[in-house]
């Protein structure tokens, strides 16, 4: 019954998020309390396994706040201004050099395997250069999905650590037999820029193509006043590759790092009580927005768990895969990884579901390292078209772009992708059939 219900909860949730007939925060902690009160938990039960769940997001949704107004000021002082001119005049009038930029950027910006760094470093970069060419958000939202999910590959990646706690070896040692097959999905997402550049230009974006938003006198004058000095942005700059050094070191919590840095950026550039309120007023919807969203995702991971849906779904899996087929489960499971690992939570699906894989395949004498290598890669794939991944938000709130509409244009290429680097794992010897 449990495993029932819950196949039938995820249809309904990706149904109603494909089809954008409700606001995820709805969808995310209603579908999942119905399905619960279905089999049979009480409110009070339900409420602690959302509390539980809650918790593990908390301190990624305190980060969105401040992150996302941290760079919402450092634009409004103009400084982003500075860095799309200069690639737009590297770019010059090349669509394509644009979206191969894009992946450079995202693939550099990725090096400390932090996801919602990694989009903050490019979104707000990039979005601006695609809005005056014409460039559809959604390629700008894919390629760096793309590269994220290629380069969480590394050992300090969360997908990899966490796969390599499982098998009880050391993340790095996992990390070397998966470089080749890295080098794959990075050639990969070159390919895809240049394919979704080529995609851009037949839509019509170039140079100079792009819409304006149109403004008033007044808000013009607004804008311009917020902008600030060569000195400042200089200032600025240096301010945020601080704060992603420690971000990227570790030295403290991200919500910290990003709430101080907040703190400086406003008070050295606009040390006037009545602007800064003003400020923190003007982006705080939009991080609001994002953060909630995440809370809804935690709520939604919190009824999974504590209601016992995923284990049985896990089991119910392995029961209908005929015997003949179970010397093949890991190459099963790593074709299913990407759509599996959409709607399953990181922790969910290699603390849960990883372990009772490898059980079974162990008993078809499939090695569990094999296992593990198979489902590392499409889940990896899966990370910013994911309704349970919180940068998934962020990069569509710092775009505007619907979920429903990013999960449609993402997911074939990152499939394909997916697939190809499973092919190849298999050719090159490093997952054995």
């Amino acid at each position: 019954m449990a495993a029932a219900i819950g196949f039938l909860m995820i249809i309904v949730i990706v149904a109603l998020l494909l089809k954008g007939k409700m606001s995820p925060i709805v969808v995310l902690a209603i579908v999942p309390t119905i399905s619960a009160l279905i089999l049979g938990f009480v409110p009070t039960d339900i409420l602690g396994f959302i509390a539980d769940g809650i918790k593990t997001t908390t301190s990624n949704g305190i980060l969105f706040i401040f992150s996302v107004i941290y760079f919402g000021v450092l634009s409004d002082t103009g400084l982003f201004d500075v860095i799309v001119n200069w690639l737009v005049k590297k770019a010059g009038n090349n669509v394509i050099a644009v979206t191969v930029v894009t992946a450079m950027i995202a693939t550099i910006a990725h090096l400390d395997g932090t996801t919602a760094v990694t989009v903050l470093i490019t979104i707000p970069a990039m979005y601006p250069v695609y809005k005056r060419m014409n460039i559809d958000a959604r390629i700008l939202l894919c390629i760096t999905g793309a590269c994220m999910g290629v380069m969480n590959l590394l050992p300090w990646g969360g997908p990899t650590a966490r796969a390599a706690t499982v098998l009880q070896m050391d993340a790095t040692e996992l990390w070397h037999m998966l470089i080749p097959l890295q080098i794959v999905g990075l050639v990969m997402n070159s390919v895809i820029a240049v394919l979704l550049g080529m995609y851009a230009v037949k839509k019509g974006a170039g140079a100079g193509k792009g819409v304006e938003v149109e403004t008033n006198e007044k808000e013009k004058a607004e804008t311009e006043a917020l902008k600030k000095s060569r000195g400042y942005l200089i200032f600025n700059f240096l301010l945020t590759v601080a704060v992603i050094a420690a971000l990227s070191t570790g030295v403290g919590k991200s919500y910290v790092i990003f709430m101080l840095g907040l703190c400086v950026l406003l008070a050295v550039n606009y040390p006037d009580q009545k602007i800064q309120d003003k400020l923190v007023k003007k982006h705080a919807p939009a991080a609001l927005i994002i953060s909630a969203t995440l809370f809804a995702a935690g709520a939604m991971v919190g009824i999974f768990d504590g209601t016992g849906m995923l284990e049985a779904m896990a089991n119910a899996i392995m029961a209908v895969i005929p015997a003949a087929m179970g010397k093949y489960i890991h190459i099963i499971f790593g074709i299913l990884a990407l759509p599996f690992g959409l709607c399953v939570g990181t922790d969910a699906y290699f603390y849960g579901i990883m372990p009772l894989v490898m059980q079974v395949g162990e008993t078809y004498g499939v090695a569990s390292l094999n296992t593990a290598l198979t489902m590392l890669i499409g889940k990896n794939l899966a990370l910013m078209v994911s309704p349970l991944v919180p940068a998934t938000y962020l990069a569509i709130g710092l775009t505007g772009t619907e979920l429903k509409d990013h999960m449609k244009f993402s997911i074939p290429p990152y499939y394909v992708v997916s697939l190809i680097m499973l092919v190849l794992g298999v050719i090159l010897g490093i997952i054995s059939l």
